[in-house]
């Protein structure tokens, strides 16, 4: 099961799994211009600007007439506004499986400060999750997938050293809504020590930089 990570970030998200899924758009389209001819489908996830950025959409969407566009209901309006015809846009409901020839997307819910999905993706070649802007994965099931595309975004001690670190300072402590909008490190990997198997690929994914690298996670900025 492969994947590419265009980029992941605050300046924006893109990934393509299985060499023809992309998940997130919130890049250029220049950063994408390389891989658009092999995209089969474009998954989305939210609103937020560096994961849903509407000229690279209209874009994308001008150049490949056919290609399908999937959504869970919140983003099937800002789609349509961004140019993407309706009868183009799949929209999808968590718990729901749709197929798309061999190709199955399963989109699950997340914590997040606006609506938010992750996806499962299978394919002949393997079976992958995506799941990044969230603040829990609980309920969710991805026993033995080949590829953990996962958020880890602070350790609990560093976001409690800065919080302590800020408040004494009387500093915004922007910490705060971290910890209510994005996954934990250590969540992460407790996920992933109960869910994954032997063979499989972990890829944290993250935002915000202020931490030690993950050393039991491929780290998506080095790639």
């Amino acid at each position: 099961m492969t994947y590419e990570v265009i980029s992941t970030g605050s300046v924006g998200n893109a990934v393509i799994v299985d060499g023809n899924i992309l998940c997130d758009c919130g890049v250029s389209y220049k950063a994408l211009a390389a891989h658009i001819l092999r995209i089969r489908l474009v998954l989305l996830t939210h609103i937020h600007g560096d994961h849903f950025k509407p000229s690279t959409i209209r874009r994308i969407a001008k150049d490949r007439p056919t290609l399908r566009f999937g959504c869970c209901p919140w983003l099937a309006a800002p789609l349509k506004e961004a140019g993407v015809p309706m009868r183009r846009i799949d929209v999808y409901h968590p718990g729901e499986e749709y197929r798309y020839g061999e190709i199955t997307i399963s989109p699950v819910p997340l914590v997040h400060n606006v609506p938010q999905c992750g996806y499962k993706i299978h394919t002949p070649r393997g079976r992958a999750i995506y799941c990044t802007d969230t603040s829990s994965l609980d309920g969710i099931e991805a026993k033995g997938y080949d590829l953990y595309l996962i958020e880890a975004n602070y350790t609990d001690e560093d976001i409690r050293d800065r919080i302590e670190r800020k408040t004494k300072n009387g500093e915004y402590v922007y910490e705060y809504e971290v910890l209510k909008n994005h996954l934990s490190r250590d969540k992460c990997e407790a996920f992933i020590a109960a869910q994954g198997g032997d063979h499989s690929e972990y890829v944290c994914l993250h935002e915000h930089r202020e931490r030690e690298v993950n050393p039991s996670c491929r780290d998506a900025s080095q790639t």
